[in-house]
């Protein structure tokens, strides 16, 4: 099953968060921090906005960062996606 994102959002995969500190100690998994970047999967097509074209910025295969707890989360397939405004995107990972 595919999604198809409608106007200017986004559907992102996040990545794993780290099991680790930098001095090495494992972190279980209440500990860990929500991951905040993830891949795009896909994106819908833009539009107008508040009367404002949006054309999109992002693509498939960038890796984005984006607020802790922004966006919708949705489960299809046993893999968890994660669907987003584009606008409410704090960045794009290069």
């Amino acid at each position: 099953m595919n999604i198809r994102p409608l106007g200017e959002r986004v559907v992102i995969r996040k990545l794993e968060a780290e099991e680790k500190t930098k001095s090495g100690i494992v972190l279980p998994g209440q500990a860990q921090e929500k991951p905040q970047i993830a891949e795009v999967v896909a994106v819908g097509p833009g539009g107008i906005v508040d009367g404002k074209e949006i054309t999109m910025e992002v693509k498939v295969g960038d890796k984005v960062i984006f607020p802790k707890y922004a966006g919708t989360e949705v489960k299809i397939d046993n893999e968890e996606y994660t669907i987003i405004e584009q606008s409410k995107l704090l960045g794009i990972v290069e």
